[in-house]
C-alpha cells in the first residue's frame, strides 16, 4: 500500500467544504433525500472525510441498544459512543499487528494449538495439528461454525461459546467440516483465539493496549469496551467508540500506518491484511480481519473503479477506506435484527458519496 502525502494528519479534525474536496456541494441534502425516501433508515451517525479533512459528519436520533441491551432513543452526536460490533474485529487485527512488531505474539505462520498447552488434549482431530495463527486471522480454521442464525437464538455459535464453561475447549472441539485454509466461515472462533493470544502476550488487557498503542496516539477520545459472559472485554464485537474517532481508524490506513510522523502500524502488516486471502461472496474479500473490494462509480460509459478496504459490523456498523480515493466513511445505524441492515449502508457509500464525486 501506498502512504498518503497526509501522514502526520492534524490531532483534531479540520472541516473542508464539499466543494473543496471534489464532491457536489449538496452532500447533505443527497442524505436528507435518502432518508426522507425510506431507502436508508436507523442510521445514527455517517462521517466523511477525504484527504483528512471532515467533509459531512451528520447525527440523528434513534432507538439504539449495548450488546443487545435496550438504551432506549438516544439523540446522538460527536461525542456519543456506539457499538462498532465486529468492526471490533478488524481493529484486533491492527492491534495483533502492533503486538507483533513489539515481539509479544507468534506470527501467523505459527502453529495455533500449540499456543494453547493446556488444551492439547482436545485436539484428538489430526488437521487441529494443521491450524496456523493466519487461519484464525483469515476465519478459514474449517471448523462447524455458524453465525448466520439469529444472535438471539441459542444456538448461534458465538452465544454457545459464550455460555460455554470453557470456551477454548468448546472452539477446538468443533469439528470440521472444511480443511484448514480453504473456506471462510464467519464467526467469533478466531477472534477468540487471537484475543486470548494478544492478552497473554503483551500481559495487558485488550481496553489498556490499545489506549497505549493505538487510540491515545490517534487521539481518539474515550471509548468503552464490553465485556462478555466471562468477564473479559469481547475481542469478537465489544468495542464501543465514536464515529468521527472510527474515522480515525481509517484514516491511520490511508497514511499507510503513520499517524502524526509516528509509525503506528507497520506498512508491512497493512498490506499483509488486506490481502484477498478467501472470498466472502461475489462482492468481498477476506484478509487478517479486513474485508476488501471494489465498487464502480462515476457516469457510464466506462465507469472508474475504486478499491476499498474496510471492516463491517452487526446492524449496520461500517468502516470504509478508499486509499486511491484518499476517502474515508464510518458510518453507525441501529437497525440490529434487521435482515436488510445492509442496505442504508451501502446506499450512502454508493449515492452519497461515490455518486457525490466531481
Amino acid at each position: 500500500m501506498t502512504t498518503s502525502p497526509l501522514a502526520s494528519a492534524p490531532f483534531a479534525w479540520q472541516s473542508i467544504a464539499p466543494l473543496d474536496a471534489g464532491f457536489a456541494p449538496d452532500l447533505d441534502e443527497r442524505l436528507d433525500k435518502l432518508i426522507a425516501e425510506k431507502r436508508a433508515w436507523g442510521l445514527h451517525g455517517v462521517v466523511v472525510t477525504r484527504m483528512g479533512k471532515l467533509v459531512l459528519e451528520r447525527y440523528f436520533t434513534g432507538e439504539d441498544e449495548v450488546w443487545g441491551a435496550p438504551r432506549g432513543r438516544v439523540a446522538f452526536g460527536p461525542d456519543t459512543l456506539h457499538d462498532l460490533r465486529s468492526v471490533t474485529k478488524s481493529i484486533l487485527g491492527l492491534l495483533y499487528g502492533i503486538a507483533l512488531d513489539l515481539g509479544k505474539v507468534p506470527a501467523p505462520d505459527q502453529k495455533l494449538v500449540a499456543q494453547f498447552s493446556d488444551y492439547a488434549d482436545a485436539a484428538t482431530d489430526p488437521r487441529l495439528q494443521r491450524l496456523t495463527v493466519a487461519h484464525a486471522l483469515t476465519m478459514t480454521l474449517g471448523l462447524d461454525w455458524n453465525e448466520d442464525i439469529p444472535y438471539q437464538d441459542p444456538n448461534n455459535s458465538e452465544i454457545r461459546m459464550e455460555k460455554a464453561p470453557d470456551r477454548l475447549r468448546y472452539i477446538f472441539s468443533r469439528p470440521f467440516i472444511s480443511d484448514p485454509g480453504v473456506r471462510w466461515i464467519y464467526g467469533a472462533a478466531g477472534t477468540e483465539l487471537i484475543g486470548q493470544l494478544l492478552v497473554k502476550g503483551v500481559g495487558q488487557s485488550l481496553p489498556d493496549f490499545a489506549r497505549a498503542n493505538l487510540f491515545d496516539p490517534l487521539g481518539i477520545g474515550p471509548t468503552e469496551w464490553t465485556k462478555g459472559f466471562n468477564g473479559q472485554p469481547a475481542p469478537a464485537s465489544g468495542l464501543r467508540m465514536a464515529p468521527r474517532d472510527l474515522a480515525r481508524i481509517g484514516q491511520l490506513i490511508l497514511n499507510g500506518g503513520q499517524w502524526d510522523g509516528r509509525q503506528i502500524v507497520s506498512a508491512d502488516w497493512l498490506t499483509k491484511s488486506f490481502q484477498p486471502y478467501v472470498p466472502c461472496d461475489e462482492q468481498r474479500r477476506y484478509g487478517y480481519f479486513w474485508y476488501s473490494g471494489d465498487l464502480q462509480y462515476g457516469e457510464r460509459p466506462n465507469r472508474p473503479i475504486t478499491h476499498w478496504v474496510g471492516g463491517f459490523g452487526y446492524g449496520g456498523q461500517r468502516l470504509f477506506a478508499m486509499p486511491d480515493l484518499g476517502i474515508v466513511v464510518a458510518i453507525a445505524s441501529g437497525n440490529y435484527a434487521d435482515e436488510k441492515q445492509w442496505m442504508p449502508p451501502i446506499r450512502v457509500i454508493r449515492e452519497i458519496v461515490l455518486a457525490g464525486l466531481k
